[in-house]
């Protein structure tokens, strides 16, 4: 067994510090998306919320409201999105805050 785990147990430490800086490989782990409002069209926004798997995508009057909470990462809006959907590399959304994960995006691009 590693030492450092033996040696939490003796001073009761049951978790670590949080790391100083974020590696560098992280950038490819599937995280939440991002979205360029100026592109998204509410044809777009309309099938992007219609493909989501998870629920997580819905489009309110001219807005695309993103619950982050329910976002799997899969990178299907990405995929679909074109130029106005990217992966944004943030994949710790940690927050005591449920309402804090709920996005509104303005939907900005014209569908002509």
């Amino acid at each position: 067994m590693a030492s450092w785990f033996l040696r939490g147990l003796r001073r009761g430490v049951v978790t670590t510090r949080y790391p100083k800086t974020i590696d560098p490989w992280t950038r490819d782990l599937p995280a939440a998306p991002a979205f360029h409002a100026h592109r998204l069209t509410t044809a777009l926004a309309d099938r992007l919320a219609e493909q989501c798997p998870a629920g997580a995508l819905a489009r309110e009057e001219a807005e695309l409201v993103v619950d982050l909470g329910r976002c799997t990462g899969c990178g299907r809006c990405v995929d679909l999105g074109g130029g106005a959907v990217v992966n944004s590399g943030a994949f710790l959304l940690a927050t005591s805050n449920r309402a804090a994960l709920i996005k509104r995006v303005p939907i900005g691009g014209s569908d002509d």
